[in-house]
């Protein structure tokens, strides 16, 4: 997790951010969230000049109306069904156990060595959003999903843990926007904090969206439009994890078919050290302690017994690729795709979204 002088540095930067594209905007007079049309649609264009608006949000929408921008409704609702798929860095490692006759408390284990870890996930949420100005929209997110853990352990004994687990999410997000020439470009953040069944603590997950796209208008529907983008998304999790699980939630049934072999391998690897290194000495003690109770429980496959764990987990490629499109019927209905195809993640998401003007300011409309 990111510390207070890490995230002080990160707001800051975020800040910097908005405020430069909030000056594009405002010289460049083009942008996503508010796109000038061209001149085949000048008819279009004179309306929107026309237009008086008497909504409270975005600030300057009337100003931006009168020039002739098209501006979106304020006020949006979307639902979003995301997929990903990622390598996960495991370091740090800490291991408990707790039965009917023992409790062990978390040990930290630094010989544990660890091969291709995966997450696999989905999640459904909620997105409500508004348009502040022109060129910043502020929105929350609300939503479940559920989490598939694939952890690969090499040393001292192969074997692989697989956990699945509900996961809750609630967060906000800032997103600014802005248009230079015929291209816009967005900067998007969200913080999440994430509540898996099996942890104690929710994990915050930091998400960084940068894209750089082009508007389609319809010819002879200028509220219809296609758009396209690429760019690229950065995930950060908040490092420390613990929590504690079943060992037959823990395990899947391939390593309870393997546990003759894996307790094998355990003592030879243990009848390997010698008590007189001081080295291999420390893995004697911890193992004693921790390993050997854990062992001992596969071998009588015991599936009630507790593993506490903690570590620190990180997503292995921070950054990846991503391409995008979004057709929008009207200003009040908009159906969005994104996928991740560019580096570990992989990851795809599909959207529903609906606008709406809200709060006026006053009796009449546009």
């Amino acid at each position: 997790m990111l510390n207070g002088v890490k995230m002080k540095i990160f707001y800051r930067i975020l800040i910097l951010v908005v405020l430069f594209i909030s000056l594009i905007t405002q010289q460049s007079q083009a942008q996503y969230a508010s796109k000038k049309v061209r001149s085949v649609h000048q008819a279009y264009t004179d309306s929107l000049k026309n237009v008086e608006y008497n909504y409270t949000f975005p600030i300057w929408g009337q100003g931006a109306y009168s020039k002739g921008f098209d501006i979106p409704y304020p006020i949006g609702l979307m639902t979003n069904f995301i997929w990903m798929d990622q390598g996960i860095d495991i370091t740090n490692m800490q291991l408990g156990l707790q039965t009917d006759n023992q409790d062990i408390p978390l040990t930290p284990i630094d010989f544990i060595e660890f091969g291709e870890n995966s997450n696999t996930s989905y999640s459904f949420n909620v997105r409500p959003d508004i348009w502040i100005f022109p060129f910043l929209n502020v929105y929350g997110l609300f939503g479940y999903g559920h989490s598939h853990t694939e952890v690969f352990l090499t040393k001292p004994v192969a074997f692989k843990s697989v956990v699945d687990q509900g996961i809750r999410t609630m967060g906000i997000g800032i997103m600014g926007a802005a248009g230079i020439g015929p291209i816009w470009l967005s900067v998007d953040a969200n913080f999440t904090w994430n509540k898996p069944e099996l942890l104690e603590e929710p994990t915050r997950v930091n998400v960084l969206g940068l894209r750089v796209g082009h508007t389609f208008v319809f010819k002879n529907h200028p509220e219809s439009n296609i758009a396209v983008w690429v760019g690229g998304m950065k995930l950060k999790m908040g490092t420390e994890t613990s929590g504690a699980i079943k060992m037959i939630d823990a395990l899947p049934p391939e390593t309870w078919e393997r546990a003759d072999e894996i307790v094998n391998n355990y003592w030879d690897w243990y009848d390997g050290l010698n008590p007189n290194k001081p080295g291999d000495a420390k893995k004697i003690e911890i193992a004693d302690n921790v390993l050997t109770p854990i062992v001992d429980r596969i071998d009588a496959a015991d599936g009630d017994a507790i593993i506490r764990y903690g570590m620190d987990k990180q997503t292995k490629q921070l950054w990846n690729g991503i391409i995008g499109m979004q057709y929008q019927l009207n200003k009040r209905w908009q159906v969005r795709t994104e996928v991740g195809i560019i580096g570990d993640r992989k990851s795809g998401l599909v959207s529903v979204n609906y606008r709406f003007l809200g709060f006026r300011t006053k009796n009449y409309g546009i």
